[in-house]
């Protein structure tokens, strides 16, 4: 039988708990009389003004403490396991998989592929209902969690158990109607192959979860991230920027068929599309509230707006910043268009942009997201960086200033010899961090899509980027 255990590891200080004198070492043994399975059934059964905990103290003691709160207050815990159980890991053998395409030697956790509806709930992780089981999606209708973020790829089921190296995954599809009669919130995902999911098949496919709208809010198609570690995977290819132009026109003619219907745009292009189709990205209300910023769609349209309201709360000065910035090749010359804006307002701030080159995964690998700690001290040492070289938060683990290759902010700064100041995910961030002295506060990175590659970074003017 499973062990309904749940050791707690922190409390809050002034919290609840910390009041009712809990310590790191406890067991939380039930809720209101019933066990708990994992967060799931934490949250569900917390939702309520008055709740019974049975806790076993370290010493062996039996404490039942009855709480009265407020509706949706926390208590102040934290528990040794997050999930409050196993992290399930993926039963998939997908063609496209990023993982199967790392390196060996990097850290464990890396290798690891998970494919848990609870990370979808609370991280906004991306499951493929292949682990899902016929309790788990009645626990996810009974509590309404929502929404839950799903891997299509296709709706073709044939071709999806092929894509996915899992005889089931056809199958898997059907867990979707029972969601959507639920009523239950839905955003979807589509990571596109050329030649397999494209084309004539994503047309089936957006046919098809169209039905869904609008409990399904969103679908984003992502391209494919190839690495130069792909020996011995199935033959995938780069898309071309004729291809990116021919996959936004689908994408345009669907969000006018679905905006007339439903009110609402419903699939969505990555940025990196209209990067490599030297097109203009959409106008901020074709991205419907920005639904799919994890999956890279509006980011930087976002930014853009963020950085522009943050410039005009501020008044111009005359002070002087010689900086530098190091980001993907994907991003840098919009980048490079934002330093200018801010120069325009404060005349003596200059900040050199640095595209870094992949070539720890490969050149076709463009996004920040994946710049590793050993490209940017190869790629920046012997450069004018200036007082202090920004970084963007994505290229470092959740919470930590360390970088895939588990080379540290730290190390980095030692060697290049300058303080390197790590950016936030939002605009007002990003002008702080140049304008303002470090402040060195802990950065919470915002989620986004690390899968994208292209060996090509469209037809945007890159200015003054200096490409390493």
């Amino acid at each position: 039988m499973k062990d309904n255990r749940h050791v707690i590891s922190g409390i809050h200080p002034d919290s609840l708990a910390q009041e009712m004198e809990l310590a790191p070492g406890d067991v939380l043994l039930s809720i209101n009389g019933q066990s708990v399975e994992d967060v799931f059934d934490y949250r569900y059964l917390m939702n309520d003004e008055s709740v019974v905990l049975l806790i076993e103290k370290a010493d062996g003691d039996l404490w039942e403490l009855e709480v009265e709160k407020d509706f949706d207050e926390d208590l102040g815990i934290e528990f040794e396991n997050g999930l409050m159980d196993d992290y399930r890991s993926c039963s998939n053998q997908c063609v496209f998989c990023f993982i199967d395409q790392m390196p060996p030697g990097m850290r464990e956790t890396l290798y690891f592929k998970d494919d848990d509806s609870r990370l979808s709930f609370l991280q906004g992780n991306y499951v493929t209902l292949t682990n899902m089981s016929a309790h788990d999606i009645e626990r996810i209708i009974r509590y309404r969690l929502e929404p839950v973020n799903i891997s299509f790829q296709t709706m073709n089921p044939e071709l999806r158990c092929r894509m996915l190296h899992n005889r089931f995954a056809g199958q898997a599809l059907e867990k979707t109607d029972a969601l959507y009669k639920a009523g239950i919130a839905m955003n979807g995902q589509i990571v596109l192959c050329k030649g397999l999911n494209d084309g004539k098949e994503l047309e089936y496919s957006l046919s098809r979860l169209s039905a869904y709208a609008p409990v399904l809010q969103s679908v984003s198609i992502v391209p494919v991230g190839l690495t130069k570690y792909r020996e011995g995977l199935f033959p995938l290819e780069l898309f071309t920027q004729e291809d990116a132009k021919k996959l936004l026109e689908q994408v345009h003619r669907w969000q006018s068929v679905m905006m007339e219907r439903f009110g609402i745009h419903f699939v969505h292009a990555s940025d990196e599309w209209y990067i490599l189709a030297g097109a203009e990205f959409p106008e901020e209300e074709r991205y419907d509230g920005y639904l799919q910023l994890e999956n890279g769609v509006g980011m930087l349209r976002l930014l853009e707006k963020e950085i522009d309201e943050a410039l005009k709360a501020r008044a111009g000065d005359e002070r002087r910043i010689r900086a530098s910035l190091a980001t993907g090749k994907l991003a840098a010359p919009y980048l490079l268009g934002y330093m200018e804006r801010i120069r325009q307002k404060f005349p003596g701030t200059q900040v050199t942009v640095y595209a870094i080159e992949n070539h720890f995964f490969g050149e076709s690998i463009t996004v920040s997201g994946l710049v590793t700690g050993q490209d940017l001290k190869e790629q920046l040492a012997g450069r004018e960086l200036g007082e202090k070289l920004l970084l963007p938060c994505n290229m470092l683990r959740e919470n930590e200033e360390v970088f895939l290759d588990d080379m540290t902010v730290e190390e980095l700064g030692a060697f290049l010899g300058t303080e390197i100041v790590v950016v936030g995910p939002d605009g007002a961030d990003l002008i702080n961090t140049v304008l303002e002295p470090p402040s060195h506060k802990k950065i919470r990175r915002r989620q986004i899509y690390e899968q994208t590659g292209s060996s090509d970074c469209g037809t945007a003017e890159c200015g003054e980027i200096h490409s390493l």
